[in-house]
């Protein structure tokens, strides 16, 4: 069997693979998002740990069959702090949007340009360099104890093997990693006075990078010396998982953060994106990450309708008319990242009447999700990359309004993955088995539930609705940076 665990923004999940690539089980174990401050985002190794120990010994609980191999997904570029393999304080989420002086600091230092001719990354929320900095200015001793930094799902795999290293992904979304020369940035380093021993040797996510120890297999129930590849960025296991293998072929993931992810088979960035190395060697993954998707969704229901399911929302929202009766919604409750990268921009409700009701505003979020991912349609397609084919998936998309929705704001199908549980978990596990020689990507199969096509009379609704979505971030933008200024 192998192992595929997902250090998830929520929880640890896990599930196993049969020998034929079938998910024959699958836990979950629940962890916590702190946002103590605004734009704070962060999270506790040890959480990971031992949710990851649960999650294991659930998988486990009464099979005898042998581990051939594990791997481990997670979020990317988490910020991890550590030494001697314990973190030094709680990990800085790839969210998080407290660097917001820092990242103007490095804009007029280096320039955009310069980090994108290096990374293919710009200056952003995204990026390390802004937030190590932060924490050279506010927790300076952190950084003088530190002998390691990593990600998250490298953080697990060193709990698992004892070995530390950086996974290629991890490397370059952190700004620090000249993808061309491949090697870290030695003058970002000197800048912020930071050695590169620090920063351990680049792996490929299909590699094997070590065995589980002794310590890991009495701790987890693994068993010693089962090897452990190097891990995958959820969502590119997610691309896998998905079977997103041909250039042209685009997958929105409606999870706790909206990802937005194109297969391309050449390694050219555009500035207002992403992009990743896929886990299949020779191709690419051009993506966006919206900072919020189903967390807003979330926050509605917990903040306003606590006690309703989402399919209680979903019901309330059917009755409204497309357009929320006027109401725009624009999705930047926790800043956002692509495609305008602007760690101060705020959630924004235009349009509410005293005949609205929390349905108008539900189904208004729906759609300003929605529309933030015809942004992103439109930023690609405008550098002349042709998408064939939308697919769908991960929590959100199971919900049948919302696909409806999100195909009338595209005026495009989606195609409505069977998933289930195949999502980053999935993608990292049948990568290991790849790595073990258990199949090979031909063995990889995708099931599609249902296609969902754009409601004309709707699509002419979302038309206007969404230029009036664009054209009210440039209007709001240099408001934002006031707000946060009263109480700063």
């Amino acid at each position: 069997m192998i192992v595929g665990i997902d250090v998830g923004t929520t929880s640890v999940k896990g599930l196993l693979l049969d020998e034929s690539a079938q998910i024959i089980r699958t836990a979950e174990v629940p962890h916590q998002l702190f946002t103590p401050y605004p734009g704070f985002a962060e999270e506790d190794p040890e959480a990971w740990w031992e949710g990851t120990k649960n999650v294991v010994k659930i998988l486990l609980q009464g099979l005898n069959s042998k581990i051939h191999a594990i791997g481990i997904a997670g979020m990317v570029p988490a910020l991890v702090i550590s030494r001697q393999g314990y973190p030094l304080r709680y990990s800085i989420q790839q969210n998080d949007a407290r660097a917001i002086d820092e990242i103007t600091i490095f804009k007029k230092h280096f320039g955009d340009e310069w980090l994108f001719n290096k990374t293919g990354a710009t200056w952003n929320q995204q990026v390390l360099a802004p937030k190590l900095l932060w924490l050279l200015k506010h927790e300076p001793e952190v950084l003088k104890e530190a002998d390691w930094i990593s990600g998250s799902y490298e953080y697990i795999t060193f709990r698992l093997t004892g070995v530390r290293y950086s996974e290629i992904n991890w490397a370059l979304e952190s700004g620090l990693y000249d993808f061309k020369r491949r090697t870290w940035i030695s003058e970002l380093l000197e800048f912020l006075g930071l050695s590169q021993e620090l920063f351990a040797p680049v792996r490929f996510p299909y590699e094997i990078v070590g065995e589980v120890t002794n310590q890991a297999a009495q701790n987890t129930g693994l068993p010693a010396g089962t090897p452990v590849i190097a891990g995958s960025a959820d969502h590119i296991a997610a691309a896998l998982a998905a079977g997103l293998l041909a250039s042209g072929e685009a997958l929105l993931k409606f999870g706790a953060a909206g990802d937005f992810l194109y297969i391309s088979s050449d390694f050219s960035p555009i500035p207002e994106l992403f992009i990743d190395l896929h886990d299949v060697p020779s191709l690419y993954v051009l993506n966006g990450c919206m900072a919020t998707s189903g967390s807003l969704i979330r926050w509605f229901r917990d903040q306003f309708r606590s006690g309703l399911d989402f399919a209680d929302l979903d019901k309330e929202a059917e009755k409204v008319l497309p357009g929320a009766d006027g109401v725009v919604v624009l999705p930047y409750f926790l800043g956002e990242k692509t495609p305008i990268h602007d760690p101060q921009a705020r959630g924004t409700i235009l349009g509410l009447v005293l005949s609205h009701t929390p349905a108008h505003l539900y189904r208004a979020l729906l759609e300003g999700v929605a529309y933030a991912f015809r942004h992103h349609v439109e930023v690609l397609e405008a550098k002349g990359y042709k998408i064939e084919r939308i697919f769908v998936a991960d929590g959100g998309a199971k919900s049948p309004l919302w696909r409806r929705i999100t195909a009338s704001v595209l005026n495009r199908p989606v195609e409505y993955l069977a998933q289930g549980e195949r999502g980053s978990c999935y993608g990292v596990a049948f990568l290991a088995g790849m790595a073990v020689k258990l199949w090979d990507i031909s063995d990889l199969r995708r099931q599609i539930i249902s296609v969902t096509e754009p409601e004309k009379n709707w699509a002419v609704i979302y038309q206007e609705l969404y230029e009036i979505f664009r054209t009210l971030y440039p209007r709001l933008k240099d408001l934002y940076p006031r707000l946060r200024n009263v109480y700063a």
